[in-house]
């Protein structure tokens, strides 16, 4: 068992954080303005739309109650979206309007969800203000080299390409997708099938890899 032992200057951050935060500009929309308030944040991420599209997207602003994201691919109001962001994970909700170049959504979250939403988005908001390091865990990289072998649960060989990938996980492009929920092996990289892309699927890692070793780990034969 280990322990994570927080020093006194990190509980200290965190008391700075939260004074930081309230001191921060937001941008509140209407439907939320009397629940949350929104900051400006600059997170990639993906979303599929009901039709099963899935594009890329930057958000440039959120809240525990909703997001703006620039996408290239708009739905309708009311249509249902499920986005995958970095930093933050997974999100879904409705469309509740259309901006330039993009849309707005709600969250639906929990109380204990959206409570983790606003310490993410605290740090998020607040990281450059404080000097803070970048928490680049879930920050997506394109491979130098992008074509892989994977490694079905019945032991079968397939060659795909690499999209992009993180610490946690990967996008795959290939001709066959392998059963959602299913265990695969990029490289030596061992992850789980969780979802389908318009020309491949979603992995997520099992384990969350080092920086320093990614690249080579997913590519290994």
């Amino acid at each position: 068992m280990h322990l994570r032992v927080v020093p006194d200057s990190a509980r200290a951050g965190g008391r700075v954080l939260k004074m930081a935060l309230a001191n921060k500009k937001f941008l509140p929309a209407a439907e939320e303005r009397r629940r949350f308030q929104r900051v400006k944040v600059h997170l990639l991420g993906r979303y599929m739309l009901p039709d099963r599209r899935e594009f890329p997207c930057q958000v440039i602003n959120m809240s525990p109650g909703g997001l703006a994201l620039l996408a290239p691919g708009i739905g309708n109001v009311g249509d249902r979206v499920v986005a995958y962001l970095d930093h933050i994970g997974r999100v879904e909700g409705k469309i509740t309007r259309i901006i330039d170049n993009g849309f707005a959504m709600t969250i639906g979250a929990t109380p204990r969800k959206r409570d983790k939403l606003a310490a993410q988005l605290t740090w998020l908001a607040n990281r450059d203000i404080l000097n803070l390091p970048e928490d680049r865990r879930h920050d997506r990289i394109v491979p130098r080299n992008p074509i892989a072998v994977l490694t079905l649960e019945d032991g079968t060989k397939m060659t795909c390409r690499i999209i992009d990938l993180s610490l946690s996980g990967a996008a795959i492009a290939a001709e066959n997708r392998p059963p959602l929920k299913s265990t695969v092996m990029l490289g030596r990289v061992q992850g789980r099938v969780v979802r389908n892309l318009e020309d491949g699927f979603a992995l997520e890692f099992v384990h969350a890899q080092p920086i320093e070793t990614l690249e080579e780990s997913v590519t290994a034969r």
